[in-house]
């Protein structure tokens, strides 16, 4: 009875016959394994993989910035002074000599101020005055930080024309 037996597929039978005369030459030599598949390419499977992975990261980039800036995004509250934009800082200096203006209350704005600056309350108002008649800013402004620097004891030469009308 005869048998039939199929033959080897082609690639089997070259990487034997390599095999084979690499260790007739006199060194053993294990043969290569094809990592991405036939002829150096990345199999369908891999690229498939690599684009769903990379399309996963997009998306949840995506979506993180999308929830974090519109949806719910950070609200600050009740938080100090000193934690705020420049621009911000110099209009609660204006605001807390405007109420000092009204109020009379120097203890009360000394002690807002010392959110600022708790060693020197007294300079943001100075330095914020200064600035301002340098810009050449509002007169009213300018007077209510010269008058609150006078009070807290630190006017400038520069302040002194704004304080007509004090002793």
């Amino acid at each position: 009875m005869w048998v039939r037996i199929p033959p080897p597929a082609p690639d089997l039978i070259r990487v034997e016959l390599k095999a084979h005369i690499a260790a007739s030459a006199g060194g053993v030599r294990a043969p290569k394994r094809r990592v991405f598949g036939m002829r150096g390419q990345m199999s369908k499977r891999a690229r498939k993989w690599i684009g769903r992975a990379v399309i996963g990261v997009l998306v949840g980039l995506a979506l993180g910035f999308a929830i974090g800036w519109w949806l719910w995004p950070v609200q600050y509250t009740n938080t100090t002074p000193a934690v705020l934009r420049q621009d911000y800082r110099d209009d609660y200096v204006v605001m807390v000599a405007t109420t000092y203006q009204v109020d009379d209350d120097l203890e009360q704005a000394r002690e807002r101020l010392k959110l600022l600056d708790p060693e020197e309350p007294a300079a943001p108002v100075v330095e914020l005055a200064e600035h301002l008649v340098e810009a050449g800013g509002s007169t009213e402004d300018i007077t209510h930080l010269a008058r609150l620097a006078w009070a807290l004891g630190a006017s400038t030469s520069t302040l002194i024309p704004y304080l007509e009308g004090l002793p």
